[in-house]
């Protein structure tokens, strides 16, 4: 079992930032998986928004977001970071981090084994 724990969400103006941090209990377990980024907001499926391999050497990201977000990880402290630029308020929801044991990346909510709790973003305009 993992525990993620995300930190890091708040209320925000439009063209401002934010950084959400994602804390993993098991630091075994966090080097061996790949974590991406997820939100949803009331009504609609969650949805992918970035994710990082386990050496954090590859990272893929949904359109909306290129060039506005970058997703990092410090193996040392079993930790994923997803650093919001130019926030606009379509990004207002919960934001997930989630966890898979794998050597490869995805992009759907599926294919993950572990999630933590959300934090929400709220980007006022």
């Amino acid at each position: 079992q993992v525990q993620l724990g995300e930190s890091g969400g708040g209320l925000v103006q439009a063209g401002g930032s934010l950084r959400l941090s994602c804390q993993s209990a098991s630091r075994l377990t966090f080097t061996m998986s790949a974590m991406g980024w997820f939100r949803q907001v009331p009504g609609k499926e969650r949805e992918f928004v970035a994710a990082i391999s386990r050496s954090g050497s590859n990272t893929y990201y949904t359109d909306s977001v290129k060039g506005r977000f970058i997703i990092s990880r410090d193996n040392l402290k079993n930790t994923v970071y997803l650093q919001m630029n130019s926030l606009e308020p379509e990004d207002t929801a919960v934001y997930y981090c989630a966890a898979v044991y794998t050597s490869s990346m995805f992009a759907t909510p599926l294919d993950y084994e572990y999630w933590g709790q959300g934090t929400q973003v709220t980007v006022s305009s």
